[in-house]
């Protein structure tokens, strides 16, 4: 580490000082919700993929976590994909389209 790119982590008049992350863009689509199960590179493990969501990371994440809770497994959010554990995508269809959003169960 070279001591010239330093940066600032605390001041004694205001304390920690946090680095601010720029606001992430709302990705663009075509508004359709797509539910896609798969199983490729997960050793046979079957994953949920819901994508097509125009949200930023934040929203996702809050949705993500109402999505995990109402099928009762685990999950994540990857590169504005969410990725919810099991095959439950007639519960998360239901759920999205009750929310308002347009879905489309794609793939096996």
């Amino acid at each position: 580490m070279r001591i010239d790119d330093s940066v600032l982590v605390f001041a004694t008049d205001r304390g920690r000082i946090k680095e601010e992350k720029p606001e992430q863009e709302i990705p663009q689509g075509d508004g359709i919700v797509r539910i896609r199960r798969e199983t490729k590179g997960r050793k046979g493990k079957g994953v949920m993929t819901i994508s097509g969501l125009l949200m930023n990371e934040k929203d996702l994440k809050a949705l993500a976590k109402e999505l995990k809770k109402l099928a009762g497994c685990g999950g994540a959010v990857k590169d504005g994909i969410i990725e919810i554990q099991g095959d439950k995508r007639d519960v998360i269809k239901a759920h999205l389209e009750k929310k308002g959003h347009t879905v489309k169960l794609a793939g096996g």
